[in-house]
């Protein structure tokens, strides 16, 4: 008896294995979606924010075939993700990669709160102060040093989601402009390899100049070997930005190259004529072709 059941046994086995394997989980199709809207809203419970994603997709993306690609997060994906589309992206010197923009599902002045919150690595009380007189709120409403909790969001709900959803596979690259640059540098001198591609776009290191960029920089001076997995990193600025974010680049990205570090690939790069808000497609552009450029 027991042995007439094992052909049925074995069919529902094999067929639980198909539909439980996330390799065999039902994928989103993008077509016919409404490319100025955010494709999905995530609420996180790690972080207590809803984050907005929107996504581009390499122009042969099917989800009928067994096709993965890379992906690239970027940070403050609502304001850039414009730019993705744009002519100052060459598409045809890039690798396909999915890029998903992320960004805070609140506007104004919450938007700009929540980032310091997320993409600050440390607690800085200067700041939160000289930044709340810029901004003429109340005292206490600024708040910095929340990027290890964004750090757990990304790879507890907002990846996983993703390569839920998509054909993606595990190379995993973030890029950010400003604060996000600060967070994305953040993730590149702490990688556990979880992400291999950073592009560090104008950093705000003078946020956390004493906390963050010094103990880096010591880092690199000091450490012979990095156990790390082959890495690329892209790092830029604009001329026309203030000083001491153009300086303060500048001596990250040396120090970084003097380090030497055999799995590193490590490019960096100055926009003549370009201020912190015009760079921005230009030093996105140049992530790609950094990180992705093909051989």
């Amino acid at each position: 008896m027991y042995f007439s059941q094992l052909p049925k046994l074995f069919l529902i086995s094999f067929v639980f294995l198909i539909f439980c394997n996330p390799l065999f989980s039902q994928k989103l199709d993008p077509k016919g979606r409404d490319e100025f809207k955010p494709d999905h809203i995530i609420k996180s419970e790690i972080t207590n924010k809803e984050y907005l994603i929107h996504m581009s997709f390499p122009k042969n993306y099917s989800i009928q075939d067994s096709i993965t690609y890379p992906v690239l997060y970027v940070l403050d994906g609502k304001s850039t993700f414009g730019y993705f589309k744009s002519s100052y992206i060459d598409y045809e010197k890039i690798e396909d990669v999915i890029l998903v923009g992320i960004s805070h599902k609140a506007n104004g002045i919450k938007s700009r709160i929540n980032r310091f919150i997320d993409y600050t690595p440390y607690r800085d009380s200067i700041t939160e102060k000289r930044i709340e007189k810029k901004f003429g709120v109340e005292k206490g409403t600024i708040k910095t040093g929340g990027a290890i909790k964004f750090l757990e969001c990304l790879k507890k709900e907002i990846v996983p989601f993703i390569e839920k959803h998509y054909m993606t596979n595990s190379d995993r690259g973030i890029s950010g402009h400003s604060l996000g640059g600060l967070f994305t540098a953040y993730c590149f001198v702490n990688s556990d390899n979880y992400f291999t591609r950073f592009g560090i776009n104008s950093p705000s290191f003078q946020l956390n100049e004493e906390i963050f960029l010094e103990p880096a920089i010591t880092k690199f001076t000091n450490s012979e070997t990095w156990k790390i997995n082959p890495t690329k990193v892209f790092i830029s600025t604009g001329e026309d930005e203030i000083p001491m974010m153009v300086s303060n680049m500048i001596r990250f990205s040396m120090y970084l190259k003097k380090g030497n570090y055999e799995n590193i690939d490590m490019d960096w790069r100055i926009y003549r004529n370009e201020t912190h808000t015009s760079v921005i497609p230009f030093s996105l552009n140049g992530t790609l072709k950094a990180l992705y450029e093909k051989k």
